[in-house]
């Protein structure tokens, strides 16, 4: 992922596995080598930024990439019946769920309806971050993406007993709109360097 990463960076994305041979050999079955959990963010698709192709990434997006229990069961589906050795939580700079949390945290104004769920999530984020002396979003964003990696193992007994055998590693990124860098960030487990 760090070479295609690189490739889309400098501009030489090779767009491997697009083809009708590749969705011919996958239509029987799928089998990812990661996880990517990231925000809805519509400049955020993740198959574009790190130059994969069909069947190579089992992709979850919410905004904000905000944990909930669907979201648990999909990666723990991925898990436990896909083999899929790697989950990545990729945030990125700018967020609009996490700038909304921002505001929040200095407004007190909470908004209606379900984006307020969003909001309470993404809070204690914001919160630590000002806690640690950066009142910024983007510094938000990576705290944000180590604390929903940390989530992952505390909130899934299938995720965090899967780490603890060695079979899964869990990796936050931080993915920079202007430049396309994904930069690691955070990560619990080994992580597969040819991935």
């Amino acid at each position: 992922m760090r070479e295609g990463n690189a490739r889309f960076v400098a501009g030489e994305s090779r767009h491997p596995n697009q083809d009708a041979s590749r969705r011919r050999s996958v239509a029987g079955g799928q089998h990812p080598f990661a996880v990517i959990f990231g925000c809805s963010d519509s400049r955020l698709a993740a198959e574009i930024i790190f130059d994969l192709g069909l069947g190579d990434a089992f992709v979850v997006r919410t905004a904000g990439q905000v944990i909930d229990d669907a979201v648990l069961g999909t990666i723990e589906y991925a898990v436990e019946n896909l083999h899929t050795p790697l989950i990545m939580v990729l945030g990125h700079d700018s967020c609009g769920a996490v700038t909304a949390t921002h505001a929040t945290a200095h407004s007190g104004d909470m908004p209606r309806g379900f984006q307020r769920d969003l909001i309470e999530r993404i809070m204690p984020s914001v919160l630590q971050t000002r806690r640690d002396g950066h009142d910024d979003v983007n510094a938000a964003v990576v705290e944000h993406t180590k604390q929903t990696s940390g989530r992952l193992l505390e909130q899934s007994r299938v995720i965090n007993d899967a780490v603890s055998r060695g079979e899964v590693a869990v990796v936050g990124v931080f993915y920079h709109l202007q430049d396309g860098e994904a930069e690691l960030v955070h990560g619990h487990g080994t992580w597969l360097p040819s991935a």
